[in-house]
């Protein structure tokens, strides 16, 4: 017996049979559905390509503004330097042109007639005095802040806070007659104690942010191991603070060395005065001489120790002040 099938009418799917889905299968698209997967990829290229441009015009900017104060800094340091190596008369009529020759008498004689290695030494041994001693006091300080609870914690805490908004002007007068009643004015031992008082509010405000980052747990198991709270804070947490003290450290340095006016008030001794003051003697009594050389090669000899110290523990200090933000 025969049958005919006959064919569906048009517009209707044909039936799911046992051999529906052998065939390749066909999506259908609705008619829009291609332009407007076209027109948001469009989209997507054109927002990417305006923040693209909007990103590379920000970095050619902030690029530009880098290189002008690279050159506003840079600029000066290199001018002083040439000019050390030059005689007088080049210094005044050819500001910008190159030394003719490296005049190295300049540096000799800034360094024995204009006593430049006097101030060098004195300058030396009251950077370091007070330097050592800062760190010291202020990192123990900083500790029991940082790590006891005690009455008046904060009290102290927000004393040597205050002490950073004191303008050191205002303590001038009473420093001098303090530092002249207890006998210590004009003396290199009473310029190291007052530098150490300057420095610490700093130094112990940034030293308790950075011990409080540190973990607890290794001072906790050297107590638990029999240590001392002196024995844990020197050889376990200490070391574990260096790349803190040694930001704090530079910064120390940097402001001890180009320190003028503590020194000018509270050292009027010849003998014993610091590089900043010996820079303006050098200035001063020069009179109508005009040894302009002299003059830039003992402001080059005040300005090496600087630019050493920073080129050398740039990366501590910077490595120093994001271990302190992060914990």
């Amino acid at each position: 017996m025969k049958t005919t099938d006959t064919p569906p009418p048009a517009g209707t799917d044909p039936p799911a049979g046992p051999g529906a889905g052998v065939g390749p299968a066909k999506e259908r698209t609705a008619p829009g559905a291609v332009g407007a997967s076209a027109g948001t990829g469009g989209g997507a290229r054109g927002s990417g390509t305006r923040g693209e441009r909007t990103g590379g015009v920000l970095n050619v900017f902030s690029h530009g503004i880098l290189v002008v104060w690279a050159f506003l800094v840079v600029m000066p340091l290199l001018w002083a330097v040439l000019s050390s190596f030059k005689d007088d008369t080049s210094i005044l009529s050819s500001p910008w042109s190159l030394p003719d020759t490296l005049r190295f008498e300049n540096w000799s004689r800034a360094w024995t007639q204009a006593h430049m290695s006097d101030y060098f030494l004195n300058t030396i041994v009251v950077v370091a005095g007070s330097l050592i001693g800062t760190l010291l006091l202020g990192s123990m300080a900083a500790y029991v802040l940082a790590r006891f609870d005690f009455p008046g914690n904060r009290f102290i805490y927000y004393l040597f806070i205050g002490g950073m908004s004191f303008p050191v002007m205002l303590a001038l007068v009473p420093l001098f007659y303090v530092m002249n009643n207890i006998g210590l004015l004009n003396t290199i031992h009473g310029l190291i104690l007052v530098y150490i008082a300057y420095s610490l509010p700093f130094t112990v405000f940034f030293l308790t942010s950075f011990f409080r980052t540190l973990p607890t747990s290794v001072a906790e198991a050297a107590l638990i191991d029999g240590a001392s709270h002196t024995r844990t804070f020197f050889q376990v947490m200490l070391p574990m603070a260096k790349p803190g003290l040694i930001s704090v450290g530079i910064f120390n340095f940097l402001g001890q060395w180009n320190q003028y006016l503590l020194p000018t008030v509270l050292n009027t001794d010849p003998d014993k005065k610091v590089l900043s003051q010996g820079l303006v003697q050098l200035a001063v009594s020069q009179g109508y001489k005009g040894d302009w050389s002299g003059l830039f090669a003992g402001l080059v000899m005040a300005m090496l120790p600087v630019l050493a110290t920073y080129i050398v523990f740039q990366r501590q200090v910077v490595a120093g002040l994001t271990a302190g933000a992060l914990k």
